[in-house]
C-alpha cells in the first residue's frame, strides 16, 4: 500500500538528487524507539509544511522512498493552491498500533524544533489531533492542534471537500455535469477523509462500493452509507462511473490501470500513479479523466495553513472550495497542450514557484 516507484539511482543521495530536496533529516532514539525520517523538498514559497505519517513500512528504503515522493508532492500541492508554503512530510516507521507512545511522539517534536521553523509539522496516516498535542509540548511548529488548544482541528473534513469538489469538477469534463446523483462511486480507503467523503457523496445521491485494509471499518461505513461492500483487490473490477482512491497511494499502476472501469479518477490519496510519466498518459489514452491527487487533495493543507496565518475554518472551506475551478482549469489545460492532467498541474505550480522564486533573489 505504499507508493512504490522504481528509482534510476537508489543510493540515498542519488534519491535525494532525483527528487531535488533541500534537505533531509534522519532522526534516531534509542530510549523511545524513534525512528524517523523529515523531507524538505522546496522551501522557495515559504517553509515547509507537511503531515507526518506513521506506517509499518517493509525496509528503511520504502520509508525513504515513501517521504520524499510525498514532500515533493506537498510542495506542488502548495504552490498550485496559492499558499505560502513549501513542501515537507515526515514519516515516523513503525507499528502506530504497537509502538506509538507520549515519548516517542516528543522525542519527534525535539527533532522538528530543532529545524527552527523550516518544516511544520501535522496530522496525517495513524496519527491523531491527541498526538499533535504531544508534539506541541516540545515544539511551537505544529499546525492542526485540537480547538480547544486555539488549532484549526481535524483537517480531514476539509480534505473531504476539496476531493469532492475535484471529483465533481472532473465529473462535469467526462460526463458534461457535476451532479454525481445516480453516479456509481467507487471508494477505497474509509479512515477519516474517506468517511467524510462519502457524506458528501451519499448527500448527492451516488451509488457507493466501497473498500477498506480494515474488514471490520469497511463493514462498519458499508451498513452506515448502505454501499455494497468489497475486497481490497476487487475494487479495481467494479464496473463504476468514479474510482476514488482514498488510502496509501500508487494504486493506479501497470497491474491495475487495464482492470478499472470507470471514466473519472478523483481520491484524496497520494501519489496515486505509480509513476506520473508513465501512468498519467495511459489513462489518457483509455479516456479516462484523472484529477491531479495533490491538487484535490489540497483542503487540508489549506485548513492548517489557515490555522497558521491565523485564518477561520470558513475561510478555508471558502478557499477550498476553489479547487473545482482550478480543477476544470488543469483538465482544459491538459487537452489544450495535449498533455495529461498530472503533468499540467506540476507545469502550473512549478510556473508559480520559478516566477516567486525571482521575487525572492533580492532579499
Amino acid at each position: 500500500m505504499v507508493e512504490i516507484q522504481t528509482l534510476t539511482d537508489t543510493s540515498v543521495f542519488g534519491q535525494i538528487a532525483e527528487h531535488q530536496h533541500e534537505q533531509v533529516v534522519f532522526c534516531h532514539d534509542h530510549e523511545t524507539g524513534l525512528r524517523a525520517i523529515i523531507g524538505i523538498h522546496n522551501t522557495v514559497l515559504g517553509p515547509a509544511l507537511g503531515g507526518t505519517r506513521m506506517w509499518h513500512y517493509v525496509s528503511d528504503a520504502e520509508a525513504l522512498n515513501d517521504v520524499l515522493r510525498l514532500s515533493r508532492g506537498m510542495t506542488y500541492k502548495a504552490a498550485i493552491s496559492g499558499l505560502n508554503l513549501g513542501g515537507g512530510k515526515a514519516v515516523i516507521i513503525g507499528d502506530a498500533q504497537t509502538l506509538k507512545t507520549e515519548a516517542l511522539l516528543r522525542k519527534f517534536g525535539r527533532f522538528v524544533k530543532n529545524l527552527n521553523g523550516k518544516y511544520i509539522t501535522a496530522e496525517d496516516v495513524n496519527m491523531t489531533t491527541k498526538d499533535m498535542e504531544y508534539i506541541r509540548m516540545e515544539t511551537k511548529h505544529v499546525a492542526g492542534l485540537p480547538e480547544s488548544m486555539g488549532g484549526s482541528g481535524d483537517p480531514s473534513p476539509v480534505t473531504a471537500f476539496g476531493t469532492y469538489m475535484g471529483m465533481k469538477a472532473a465529473a462535469k469534463k467526462a460526463f458534461g455535469s457535476d451532479s454525481l446523483a445516480g453516479k456509481r462511486i467507487a471508494v477505497q480507503g474509509v479512515g477519516h477523509v474517506g468517511t467524510y467523503l462519502l457524506e458528501y457523496l451519499q448527500k448527492e445521491g451516488a451509488k457507493l462500493v466501497l473498500t477498506d485494509y480494515y474488514e471490520d471499518r469497511a463493514l462498519a461505513a458499508g451498513s452506515r452509507f448502505g454501499a455494497q461492500v468489497v475486497g481490497m483487490d476487487e475494487i479495481y473490477d467494479q464496473d463504476v462511473d468514479i474510482y476514488s482512491p482514498c488510502a496509501l497511494g500508487a494504486t493506479i499502476n501497470d497491474d491495475t490501470i487495464e482492470r478499472l472501469r470507470c471514466r473519472v479518477i478523483a481520491g484524496c490519496a497520494n501519489n496515486q500513479l505509480q509513476n506520473e510519466d508513465v501512468h498519467g498518459p495511459a489513462l489518457v489514452a483509455r479516456d479516462i479523466v484523472y484529477a491531479p491527487d495533490f491538487l484535490i487533495n489540497a483542503g487540508g493543507l489549506i485548513n492548517v495553513y489557515s490555522e497558521v496565518v491565523g485564518g477561520s475554518r470558513q475561510g478555508a472551506l471558502t478557499q477550498t472550495e476553489k479547487i473545482f475551478d482550478i480543477t476544470t482549469q488543469v483538465l482544459t489545460k491538459a487537452e489544450q497542450e495535449h498533455s495529461h492532467p498530472q503533468a499540467a498541474a506540476t507545469k502550473q505550480a512549478e510556473e508559480r514557484i520559478a516566477a516567486l522564486g525571482k521575487v525572492k533573489s533580492t532579499y
